[in-house]
Parts: C-alpha cells; sequence; structure tokens
C-alpha cells in the first residue's frame, strides 16, 4: 500500500475536506465520486448516467489579453451582448458611483470637451463678417431710395464761392403729396393747392470740433428775391421752387449752400411714427383747431399727427412766428435724438423702418447720397448750437403785406461766422 492509499484509509469520507488526488484518478466532474468505482455492464444497475469528458475535448481557458466571450445563459436562454453581467440591484438601492461621482450607468467617463477660444474667435469673425455685409448692402439699398431734385444747386452768375465747413438747407413744405382725403382732414392740412415752405433752416457743419450750428430763417422774411423784388422768403419757392429758394438764400446770407434736404407732411409723419414718436417739452398749453392740436403743458411724448401740429401751430407767445421756429428746432433736435438713441439705432425692427421711412419721406439735390445724409445725422446729434436769424422791426411787402426785416448788422455778423467757418458770436445767439 503506498502512502496515498494510507491516507484515504485514514480519513473519513465526510469530513469535508477533498482528497489528494491520485495520478490514476484522471478527470473527474464535480459530481463524480472520490472512489473509483467498480466497472459495471452498460445498461446494468449502477452504470453512470454520463461520461466524463476526455482531456482532448476540454475547452482552453481564455487567454489573458482576450476578452470574455458572451456565452452565459440567463435563465435557461442564451443572453445577447457582450458585457459582463451585473448584479442586480433592489428597490432604493443607489448605483454604483464611477470615479467622477456619477451614478451613470456606463462605465468611467472621458474628460468633457471645451470649446477653444479659437472657435469662439472664428465664430464672432463670423458674425460680424454677416452684419457688415448686411450694412454695406442696406447702405447701397438706402443711396437708391433717395430722390435726387435736379438743379437745385446748379451754378449762376454771382454764386458765393465754397467756403469751409458743409452747409445744408433744410425745408420743410406744406405739400399734401401721399396723403389721402381723410388724412388731410384728420392732419388738419386743409385743401391748399401747390407747394409752399413751411419752414427753412440752415444748419452749418464746421471742419473742426466747434459745434454744429443751425439757424432758423423765418419763412415772413423780407427778401430780395433774384429776378423777382423784394418778397417773402416763403415766396422765392412758391414761384421757383427748390432752385429758387437755394439762390434766394444763398444771395441774402453770402453762404455756399453745399447739400438741400426737403420733407413734406406726409414724410413728417411717417418719420415721427417710425421711431415710435418723440418727447416734447410744451411750454404752453396749446389749442389750435386749425393745426388740429390740443396739448397740455409739460414734458408729453408725441405722434406723428400731433408733432406735425406742434410744429405747424403759431398760437403762443408775443411774437407766432418766432415762436413756432424755436418750435421747430426743438422738435427736430428732440426727433434727432431719438433716432440716434441705442433703443432704436441698434434695433433692426426700429432702425430699418426708420430708415426707409426717411429715404421715402425726403428729397434731396442730385449730389447728395446715404453718407451725407449719415453726416447730417451725426451733426444733428452733436447738441448744435440753435438760433434764428437776428430781426427788428416789420417791412411792408407790395402786395404781400407785412414782413420781419431782418437786423442787418447782427445777421451780418452771425452769417460771416458761418462762411468763415467760426463759432458764431454770443450776443448774436442770445439776440436770436
Amino acid at each position: 500500500m503506498t502512502e496515498d492509499d494510507r491516507t484515504r484509509a485514514m480519513r473519513s469520507p465526510g469530513d469535508g475536506r477533498p482528497l489528494p488526488p491520485r495520478p490514476s484518478d484522471g478527470l473527474r466532474s464535480g459530481g463524480a465520486p472520490a472512489h473509483r468505482l467498480p466497472p459495471r455492464e452498460q445498461g446494468g444497475p449502477g452504470a453512470p448516467t454520463h461520461q466524463l469528458p476526455n482531456a482532448a475535448h476540454v475547452p482552453e481557458s481564455p487567454r489573458a489579453d482576450e476578452p470574455p466571450r458572451a456565452s452565459s445563459k440567463v435563465y435557461g436562454r442564451e443572453r445577447s451582448g457582450k458585457s459582463p453581467i451585473r448584479p442586480m440591484r433592489s428597490r432604493g438601492e443607489e448605483p454604483p458611483r464611477g470615479p467622477g461621482g456619477s451614478g451613470g450607468r456606463g462605465g468611467p467617463k472621458g474628460p468633457r470637451r471645451r470649446i477653444s477660444w479659437k472657435a469662439i474667435a472664428a465664430v464672432v469673425a463670423g458674425l460680424l463678417v454677416v452684419l457688415l455685409v448686411a450694412a454695406v448692402a442696406l447702405f447701397f439699398v438706402i443711396d437708391s431710395r433717395l430722390a435726387g431734385i435736379d438743379g437745385v444747386l446748379d451754378d449762376y452768375e454771382g454764386r458765393p464761392a465754397d467756403t469751409p465747413g458743409t452747409n445744408w438747407l433744410l425745408v420743410g413744405s406744406d405739400s399734401r403729396k401721399g396723403l389721402t382725403a381723410a388724412q388731410r382732414r384728420k392732419l388738419a392740412t386743409g385743401q391748399a393747392a401747390g407747394q409752399r415752405t413751411d419752414s427753412m433752416m440752415l444748419l452749418h457743419i464746421p471742419e473742426g470740433s466747434d459745434k454744429p450750428t443751425l439757424v432758423s430763417l423765418p419763412r415772413d422774411s423780407a427778401i430780395t428775391i433774384p429776378g423777382k423784388g423784394r418778397n417773402k422768403l416763403n415766396a422765392a419757392y412758391a414761384i421757383g421752387g427748390p432752385r429758387l429758394l437755394t439762390q434766394t438764400v444763398e444771395t441774402a446770407t453770402g453762404v455756399h449752400v453745399d447739400h438741400y434736404m426737403e420733407i413734406g407732411f406726409a414724410g413728417f409723419v411717417d418719420i415721427v411714427d417710425a421711431i415710435g414718436g418723440v418727447e416734447i417739452n410744451v411750454r404752453a398749453a396749446v389749442d389750435d383747431p386749425k393745426a388740429g392740436l390740443k396739448l397740455k403743458k409739460g414734458v408729453q411724448e408725441l405722434n406723428g399727427s400731433q408733432a406735425l401740429g406742434y410744429v405747424r401751430t403759431r398760437k403762443g407767445g408775443a411774437l407766432p412766428d418766432f415762436e413756432r421756429t424755436k418750435r421747430q428746432r426743438q422738435f427736430l433736435g428732440a426727433v434727432v435724438k431719438k433716432a440716434a438713441s441705442p433703443g432704436v439705432l441698434l434695433n433692426p425692427f426700429t432702425s430699418v423702418p426708420l430708415a426707409f421711412s426717411a429715404t421715402d419721406a425726403v428729397e434731396v439735390d442730385s449730389g447728395t447720397g446715404a453718407f451725407n445724409m449719415l453726416s447730417l445725422g451725426l451733426a444733428m446729434g452733436d447738441s448744435p448750437v440753435t438760433t434764428v436769424v437776428p430781426f427788428g422791426g416789420n417791412e411792408l411787402i407790395p402786395g404781400g403785406g407785412s414782413a420781419v426785416k431782418w437786423d442787418r448788422t447782427k445777421a451780418l455778423a452771425l452769417f460771416n461766422a458761418l462762411k468763415e467757418d467760426k463759432p458764431v458770436p454770443k450776443d448774436v445767439v442770445d439776440a436770436g
């Protein structure tokens, strides 16, 4: 008896410890007996119900570098997928947390991708290019929509020479063009035939850093119209239109006009409504049925029709025409201030309709383009010095009644300062 046989004989088969294998045992399954049984006849009593596999049929163990094969079964069925089986969790049990503390089902996630500064810069640059292209396209569209009046600034014999700075003649006409009968009744514009000037202003934009100067020219000013004699200033427009009016202003002031712009009643209302109204400080209550206006004293928002009545009314003040020119300058400044505000200028839903309304509302000389209009807007937004031509007394006009007579000395000081591109003397501004 060998040493192994003696050991087996000494141990109890039920002590729970496995018996040492013998070389002659070979392979056996987990349910095979510890001792070799004597062979029995095939099919006889005590015959084994199964056979152990030969060594040649035993599957090889997977290599360490080879992923495990998904050959397991779940409840007797072949399981799909290749991922390892995870233990089931009871209700309320928290899912296992990964290295980052997240409770996701997947494995550990890689680091989040951060947007680089180069990508952000590329997006911003792209947006700027789009905005620039849109602005350039809008500029050319606006420029093409401007209605030019031919011959307004044509040369003539004795015309004043060009002077430093830029001079604009701004004209508000009483044209009813574009207004329906219902709109005329609503705006109280009347049914007057023809076309006359309702307001006239001379704007000087200096070449240096001085502020622009805006001078009102009273429509009832006594003036000499070239080839027509002595008459009121607005008669020049009624007789010869924009060209004769420009020539009359240049002859009377000695100031060379570089640009001409005109706006009628309809365009006036459209521009005010396009910017959502203007804020005006009404210094005295106004009740003028002829202008279709009734306003209380104080700061208030005026819509297009109210603003039109405000600049047209002659009610209030000892000198109605003088007060009228003051309201016109006040209103023009309020319009430009509102149009240049960030809420209007940077909002395409207001700035684009405003640009289209402005181009439809105004008429300019044929040499004026969108760039010139932009410089005009910037100058008006620079809080220009405002005044009116100094005047004193009245003058009887043959066939025209009483007209306003200019103070020749102070008026010359005013216009000479504009021609020389210098600030207007303070005493002249105060006189106006």
